[in-house]
């Protein structure tokens, strides 16, 4: 049995986006409740931690003081004309009261999580109030701040470790993937919606990466109506091949849920066996795994995802969903774009990769 830790604390709930926002906190305590019931946060090889927050100078990593400064007196009450031009006071990014404490205390579990894995004390964490992966060094975007798993992709990568970044959130991970556009010891792979019709615009085939690190940045965007078969077709022929190439000695794994079908901020139609069809492949490679919630606009269906990945994460399978009708049309022009995906990821990066 593998080392599973949680990552959670009461203390995320103080704080929440106003209630008109689509991103809801409550997401990270029904999880939590439900893998509760079913026993998954005891035993020999299962535990829950509560994060600590982000200290300011691992914060610095990544984000400007500038930054961090504007963050911490809007969330007091007061911003201007500069905050807002980085993206703060904006309808995706609204400030409440609050902010600081919530965005720190969330980045914060991710870091707690990745000290574990490098301290040994954890072979996979999870901590589902995470993945905020559009945060900009000097910009919030996209319902994120402070951007956690970019940071944790730096601490590990100090330490040594090669990382693997990969993102399956229905947005493309561009805070993340332009963080490390000119590093080879990062590879980031993001599986999301057709750019040219989903925020944040980013995220085609041909963004790879510069410099030495050219193929070390992967982008599968895939088309509207996107089903778990076609999604699987992708996944296996493209990421197995660069994972097991680059051979990474960390996983960190953004398991944003606004890739299912009936999430209202998006539009493809996958069910939750996707998340734990990938998540036995990750397993495999036998390395350590940090995963993260990030995106999940439909909270019922987001919860049940997160249970059933840290059900697997734990060595077990939760409640898996029903397989999904798919009509002759949609298979017939999905399969389409998805080959056509294929086929540009291939050209553009396998070669880099000796594939």
């Amino acid at each position: 049995m593998r080392k599973a830790v949680f990552i959670y604390s009461p203390e995320l709930e103080k704080r929440s986006y106003p209630p008109e926002h689509p991103f809801n906190t409550i997401r990270a305590r029904k999880t939590r409740e439900i893998v509760n019931s079913m026993g998954l946060l005891s035993g020999a090889d299962r535990s829950e931690v509560a994060p600590a927050p982000a200290e300011r100078i691992v914060l610095k990593k990544f984000h400007s003081a500038r930054y961090l400064h504007a963050l911490k007196t809007a969330s007091e009450g007061h911003w201007d004309a500069e905050a807002f031009n980085m993206g703060l006071g904006t309808q995706d990014c609204p400030v409440f009261e609050g902010l600081y404490d919530y965005a720190v205390l969330a980045a914060g579990g991710t870091l707690t999580a990745a000290n574990l894995i490098l301290s040994d004390s954890a072979d996979v964490a999870f901590n589902p109030s995470g993945g905020f992966h559009h945060a900009g060094p000097e910009r919030a975007s996209g319902f994120c701040y402070i951007n956690d798993v970019a940071l944790a992709c730096m601490m590990l990568a100090e330490k040594g470790r090669r990382v693997l970044y990969l993102d399956v959130d229905v947005h493309h991970g561009d805070g993340v993937a332009y963080a490390f556009y000119e590093r080879c010891d990062v590879m980031t792979i993001s599986f999301h919606e057709n750019p040219r019709l989903l925020f944040p615009g980013t995220g085609f085939e041909d963004e790879i990466g510069t410099g030495e690190a050219k193929g070390y940045c992967v982008n599968v965007p895939l088309p509207v109506g996107t089903y778990d078969e076609a999604y699987m077709k992708a996944f296996e022929t493209i990421a197995p091949p660069l994972i097991e190439a680059f051979n990474p000695d960390v996983i960190v794994f953004e398991l944003g849920a606004d890739a299912l079908a009936g999430d209202p901020l998006a539009h493809l139609y996958l069910t939750n066996n996707v998340y734990a069809d990938i998540l036995n492949y990750l397993i495999s490679l036998d390395k350590p795994i940090l995963a993260t919630g990030g995106g999940g606009y439909n909270v019922d269906n987001t919860v049940r995802a997160w249970a059933l990945a840290w059900s697997v994460l734990c060595g077990g399978e939760g409640e898996r969903d029903k397989e999904l009708a798919v009509s002759s049309q949609q298979r017939d022009t999905v399969t389409r774009a998805i080959e056509a995906t294929i086929e540009a990821v291939k050209a553009n990066v396998f070669s880099l990769h000796g594939l």
